[in-house]
């Protein structure tokens, strides 16, 4: 009877983590990332772009209340729904929508880890975790933004990993909120242009269906395609940028 009294107030404590990781499960057993795809907006593009012209607020409202579900609940297709916000909006009204909604969501999900699995998982990590709290700990801005800047890592787990750490709420939602900007505004940039380079890709499997026949010409469309090798180095360099103040600092620190 003792030993359940002092466990029952670690219940609320997981509540919200059971409650996430039901809703993850849900979405991912109902497929919901597989309508997460350019080639899907390609199908829908008039459908979209008529509806979000006709309901502006509404559509703005339910576009920010997806993408902080979609990073809640870590599903993949962060990228596709940037493009989305660029190609329904525009880039600065959609990027900003994307930063202001990214961050909630991540938020949410850093607050549920910390608050459920912060302090005991920390206990029980292995060196990895450790080491990543450790650096957080000294410089968890800068190391955050550096996360943020550099698209090397998922999304989901720079999310997480930081509630391992003593990182406040404050520091974790700054440096995503500036981090994620560059990024955001980039994939909103490709997605005000999508129109034309929806046409582009239709034209080109119309000429490849005029050569080869339908069943050899499927209409294709990723955000892979649209990131390129340039885009990449952009990120990595920002990210190097953001941890110059941590290497001065531990220069500083042995000299």
């Amino acid at each position: 009877m003792t030993s359940e009294l002092k466990e029952s107030p670690s219940i609320p404590r997981f509540a919200p983590l059971a409650i996430l990781l039901a809703a993850m499960a849900l979405a991912y057993g109902f497929g919901l990332a597989d309508y997460l795809s350019l080639a899907r907006v390609a199908e829908q593009r008039d459908f979209l772009k008529t509806w979000t012209a006709n309901n502006l607020v509404a559509a703005l409202a339910l576009y920010v209340v997806l993408y902080i579900a979609a990073v809640a609940l870590s599903i993949p297709g962060a990228v596709v729904l940037t493009i989305l916000g660029g190609f329904l909006f525009g880039w600065l009204a959609g990027g900003l929508a994307t930063v202001i909604a990214a961050t909630i969501g991540a938020a949410a999900i850093f607050l549920i880890a910390k608050t459920s699995l912060g302090g005991s998982l920390r206990k029980r990590a292995g060196p990895f975790i450790n080491n990543l709290a450790e650096g957080f700990e000294k410089d968890a801005f800068n190391y955050l933004l550096f996360l943020r800047l550099v698209p090397l890592f998922p999304f989901w787990l720079v999310n997480v990993a930081p509630a391992f750490a003593n990182v406040s709420l404050r520091t974790f939602s700054l440096a995503t909120l500036i981090g994620i900007i560059p990024g955001t505004f980039a994939f909103s940039f490709l997605g005000n242009g999508l129109d034309s380079i929806i046409d582009g890709q239709k034209a080109a499997q119309q000429t490849c269906i005029a050569e080869k026949g339908e069943a050899l010409c499927p209409f294709e469309l990723s955000a892979s395609n649209l990131v390129t090798k340039e885009l990449l180095i952009a990120f990595a360099v920002m990210g190097l940028a953001a941890l110059i103040p941590v290497l001065l600092k531990k220069w500083k620190t042995q000299s």
